[in-house]
This record gives C-alpha cells, structure tokens and sequence, in this order.
C-alpha cells in the first residue's frame, strides 16, 4: 500500500464476517482502528453490541449472481464516504453442504445444483467482488486475501467434493489475480488454514488433531492475525503467496 496516500482509518469489506474466522478478522482490523465493512446473507442482529454494526453491514446472498451485483453497487457508494478507496478485501464467506447426518457428499453423490451453489459462493464471488471494486483498490493500491483451505490439496474425511475443489480453484485463481492485479498496484494472495477451532469443526476431529505437529487446533484469532499482515505495510512485496496456517498439517 502507498503509505504516503493512504487516509488516518483505512477500511476493509470482508465476507462471511458473522463468526469464526470472519468475526475474528472483524475484532482483528477493527482494534488496529480500521472501519470495517462486513457482509452475510443475514441482517445485521439488533443484539450485537457492535458500535459501527448496523451502518456498516451489508446484506447479500452470494449464491445469487445478481445480489452479489447489487451488492458491489452498494459497496462503492459506502466508499464514497471514504474518498472512493478500499484498502483491503477479504473473501471468507464458504458454504460445504453436508448429508442428512452431516456427512461429507463425494463427487459421486453431490448434485449438479449444489455444485453450482458452492462455486458460486466460493469462487466465482470472489472475483466477481475483486473486479467490480476494482477501482476502489487502484486507488487505495490495496490488497486482496482469498480464504482457500488445506483441504483444496487433499482428500478429507469431512469436507466435500465440492468444498475442496472450489478452494483448490480459489487457490489458482488467487495466482492469476496476483499477476492481472499487481500490474495496478493490487496485491492478491491468500492463506489456507488447515484445523481451526470454530462452530463448523465435525465430530471426529479429535483424530486429526493427532496427525498435526503442533498437536491442537488452530484459533480464529491465529488465523486472523495472519489476514491483517498480509493486508498491511508489513507484506508490502508479497503477491501471489497462499500462506499455510495449520500447525504444519501440510508437511
């Protein structure tokens, strides 16, 4: 990021922002003074003592091309308030249908729909978001975090075909942004988290945890804190990276 350019509070529009890793991210920037955008498919919840909550939540269904496109028109004219610059975006939000008894569902059994609806929300959201805020980024020379997965390399024992290719092709795509965005001054990376200790964990995790070399789970806030570097002057000349946070489960 140009840092003689860049506005006292920079500002972030991150998805999936409701729990886990996206809340995390959200408490992460917004102590480093940040204004942070968030976005769900749900409203923002009158109970939540979030200050900025409510003017700075935006509701869209990513599985919906055309509301992810209402969306991006409703983004940049929040930026307006911000001089028209968006300093960092975070695509998090991921869905992974499961079976009737939370199973995973295999290539085999996943239909043509489901497959469909989770690359929609997995990967072709994402750049649809990246390119229709384009311009915001430029100006801010901004940066861009794709949340990928350890399981886009691997076969799980809970995460589906479809989770895991669509992270797999977020991953390549995260390669091509880097070079089609870094000619503009946008950095593209993104960061794969193996274990973490959030709501969306199966039963039988336990026996994962065994096979990691650091032996436990990973915490949002772990994974978080890797976010908001990759996001700040500190990452200034990495482009391209998919960062691993796993405990070493990828070795």
């Amino acid at each position: 990021m140009n840092q003689s350019n860049t506005p006292e509070r920079r500002t972030l529009i991150l998805t999936g922002a409701s729990r886990g890793i996206g809340h995390a991210t959200v408490k992460r920037f917004s102590s480093a003074g940040w204004r942070v955008l968030t976005c769900s498919r749900q409203p923002f919840p009158e109970d939540c003592p979030w200050e900025m909550g409510p003017e700075d939540h935006i509701q869209v269904d990513l599985s919906d091309p055309d509301d992810v496109r209402r969306a991006i028109g409703e983004m940049r004219e929040r930026l307006k308030d911000n001089d028209g610059r968006l300093d960092a975006l975070v695509n998090n939000a991921a869905i992974s249908p499961k079976g009737p008894d939370g199973e995973r569902i295999g290539s085999i059994d996943m239909n043509r729909d489901d497959w469909v609806t989770v690359f929609q929300v997995n990967f072709f959201a994402p750049i649809m978001l990246a390119r229709g805020l384009i311009e915001e980024l430029k100006t801010a020379q901004g940066s861009v975090v794709n949340v990928t997965s350890i399981v886009g390399g691997r076969v799980h024992p809970f995460a589906g075909a479809a989770y895991a290719t669509s992270k797999a092709a977020l991953s390549g795509l995260t390669r091509e942004m880097a070079s089609d965005f870094g000619h503009h001054g946008v950095r593209v990376n993104a960061i794969s988290p193996g274990e973490i200790d959030t709501a969306i964990l199966s039963p039988g995790t336990e026996k994962i945890v065994a096979e990691i070399p650091m032996r436990r789970l990973g915490t949002p806030e772990e994974v978080a804190k890797a976010i908001y570097f990759l996001c700040s002057d500190q990452s200034s000349y990495v482009n391209g990276a998919e960062l691993h946070i796993n405990g070493g489960q990828h070795v």
